[in-house]
């Protein structure tokens, strides 16, 4: 009975599922063996009493390394497949809101500052620079081999003046050759050399281009003057009365240098004309030959790799075909007498219809240029001495002309105050088009330095005014040094090479050292003399001085990346006879920059009284005095010295161009509001 029911067990446990272990599997050898050796024997069979009840199903999870079989077992069953389309929907959600958040970023940023806002521009005259090969005059290596002064200051675009091939009468404005350097200033070579190393440094570069006139030795004056082909007339030419040896010119236009804009010329037997001097006759601007020819410039340049163009003396492009007198200023004058260029209003030489259409062209040209990310083409122009003619030159907002027209109104002022200051600033921006950037310059080739035309304790705060305002600023070389003019005694017309009989204070040499000439050059003279006080008033000796016109200017370059100034509001606070002071403000960014620049004596002014939600104090975040830097200041009682400028910042809830008060006098070009929660710009306040 016993043995029947240990047979019957294996019966059983087969029948409540019992799982055999075959964790141990011998090998197939051992296997074969022993079934050999015991073939005729029968296993010796164990009984083993298991209670039932002991007996459970085991669970089988998963592990590492499990087969596909399994492994499909596994993830058919319903936890791990709802798990797994839950986080495919969640990936997918996901993608789609990143693409959904880049597309509103993208909607709503403003338009980022293009190359030539974001940057002061650095204006070199290559004569006065440096001279790399000691004949006494700058050139194109000298510039090459200066770079690093350029990127020292914090900028990236240099505006480098006419180097054309010239006979460099009145500076080298009249070309005798357009595609050509002036050997004076080095190569064609030299100039792709420099072109290629500005651009290695991530810098853009500008020059100058004066499509009113050429020189009268230029081959096309050559051919006209000869009456060959379609160069007949390429320039404006005028039957001209003859009497007893003297000439009867066609009308009474004068030269902007003075006397008759009409000169005869012996081989052609008839009168041309020139707005500036004899040996640069206007081109005819009328023919589309010399239009295309100008074109064709344009495109060079900007084939060789040019960032841009800054047009001069455009205004001068056509001229009245009547050739009717001029009006007199004085209509009382003898007529006779009329040699000035003051003592005319040039209603038939300048702005004629047609001259925007011009510069227009000259736009549509360069922008076939500017398709490339980056590489955008900037064109500037001279303006005019009238505001409202000035500001044409942006174009409209359909049609695009200059970038902007060089605003010069900060240099033309003649007695400098606070309110002169205001008046320049507000000038421009009250009249500038809704959407342009303005632009801002205190030295030029040809105005005297700051030093000279106002103090030099008031070179500082001048540079201060110029970094802090809104838009592009202009610094002409030596600026941010604080050079001096020359002494006009010390310019004679034999030491300029006889290039004119005027004399150029404000183009001496670049004082770099302490060293003789001032670093300029290593030769024994240099075209103009270097100014006397080269010793104390120069680059390397202003690197080491912690307070020097050079460090301000760094630190000043260095806060435009600040947002406010980079692209915020200005807002005009208060003007007096001393003082000129304004806000810069971003929307949605609580910081605030108040510059309060002293143009006169010493000023004491209640800023808290002017503005009331004011904070009662601000920190000075640069001085013109360097020891003031980082101190606090109580709003309430701020001194400032003579020619000394301060750079306050706060913390506010309510900007000024908020306040009602204060509507009139705030201007913003390219509107930006700052998100804190995203830390981003964005366009739509």
């Amino acid at each position: 009975m016993v043995e029947e029911e240990a047979k019957s067990l294996p019966m059983e446990l087969s029948e409540k599922g019992g799982v055999e272990n075959n964790g141990f599997v011998q090998n197939e050898a051992f296997d074969t063996e022993a079934d050999t050796g015991s073939r005729g024997e029968m296993p010796k069979t164990s009984v083993v009493d298991v209670e039932p009840v002991a007996m459970e199903e085991p669970v089988l999870k998963p592990y590492a390394g499990m087969p596909k079989e399994v492994l499909l077992k596994f993830s058919s069953q319903a936890r791990y497949r709802v798990t797994r389309e839950i986080l495919f929907w969640l990936i997918i959600a996901a993608a789609v809101m990143l693409v959904c958040a880049t597309i509103a970023i993208i909607a709503l940023s403003p338009k980022c500052l293009d190359w030539w806002q974001a940057s002061p521009v650095y204006q070199i005259y290559p004569r006065s620079f440096r001279d790399s090969n000691m004949d006494g005059n700058g050139d194109l290596k000298g510039i090459q081999e200066k770079l690093d002064h350029i990127t020292y200051l914090n900028i990236k675009t240099i505006w480098i003046t006419s180097f054309y091939k010239s006979p460099l009468k009145d500076l080298g404005y009249g070309a005798e050759d357009f595609y050509d350097v002036d050997p004076m200033f080095g190569s064609m070579s030299d100039f792709e050399n420099l072109l290629a190393a500005i651009h290695d440094r991530g810098l853009k570069v500008i020059m100058d281009l004066i499509p009113n006139h050429t020189s009268d030795k230029h081959q096309w004056f050559q051919l006209s003057r000869n009456r060959t082909g379609k160069y007949t007339d390429y320039y404006i030419w005028q039957d001209c009365m003859q009497a007893a040896g003297s000439i009867t010119p066609p009308n009474n236009w004068v030269s902007v240098f003075g006397n008759s804009s009409w000169q005869f010329d012996d081989v052609r037997q008839q009168c041309y004309f020139h707005q500036f001097g004899k040996e640069q006759p206007d081109l005819n601007f009328r023919s589309l030959d010399v239009q295309q020819e100008i074109h064709d410039i344009i495109k060079f340049w900007l084939d060789k790799g040019i960032d841009g163009f800054s047009f001069s003396a455009v205004k001068f492009l056509l001229e009245a075909t009547h050739l009717r007198d001029e009006p007199q200023v004085n209509k009382t004058q003898d007529p006779v007498t009329i040699t000035a260029y003051s003592q005319l209003y040039h209603d038939y030489t300048t702005t004629q219809v047609g001259m925007h259409d011009i510069i227009r062209s000259f736009r549509q040209t360069m922008d076939q240029f500017s398709s490339e990310p980056g590489r955008y083409r900037f064109l500037g122009s001279d303006g005019d001495e009238n505001i409202e003619a000035t500001m044409m030159y942006y174009g409209t907002s359909f049609v695009q002309e200059a970038d902007f027209p060089f605003n010069l109104n900060l240099i033309d002022i003649t007695s400098l105050s606070g309110n002169s200051v205001f008046e320049a600033v507000n000038l421009w921006m009250k009249n500038m088009p809704e959407g342009k950037w303005p632009n801002w310059a205190v030295g030029s080739p040809n105005a005297a330095r700051i030093s000279s035309r106002v103090g030099k304790d008031y070179v500082s705060v001048m540079n201060m005014l110029l970094l802090t305002l809104p838009g592009t600023p202009v610094t002409y070389y030596g600026e941010e040094i604080g050079m001096k003019d020359i002494a006009s005694e010390n310019v004679s017309e034999e030491s300029v090479n006889s290039d004119s009989v005027v004399t150029f204070p404000e183009k001496s040499p670049m004082q770099w050292d302490s060293n003789i000439n001032a670093g300029f050059t290593e030769g024994n003279t240099s075209w103009l003399p270097v100014n006397s006080d080269y010793q104390n008033i120069n680059v390397e000796i202003q690197m080491t001085w912690s307070n020097s016109t050079l460090n301000l200017y760094r630190e000043l370059t260095s806060l435009r990346n600040e947002l406010p100034i980079h692209r915020g509001w200005m807002c005009h606070i208060w003007n007096d006879s001393n003082m000129f002071v304004y806000v810069r403000e971003l929307d949605g960014l609580d910081r605030v920059f108040m510059m309060v620049l002293n143009f006169g004596e010493e000023s004491t002014i209640d800023l808290k009284a002017i503005v009331p939600n004011l904070p009662s104090e601000a920190v000075i975040r640069l001085s013109t005095n360097f020891s003031n830097t980082g101190k606090a200041v109580n709003t309430q009682l701020v001194k400032t010295e003579m020619g000394e400028g301060l750079v306050l910042e706060y913390k506010t809830a309510k900007p000024v161009h908020t306040m009602e008060s204060f509507q009139g006098n705030c201007f913003v070009a390219e509107k930006a509001c700052y998100s804190s929660a995203f830390n981003l710009l964005y366009a739509n306040c």
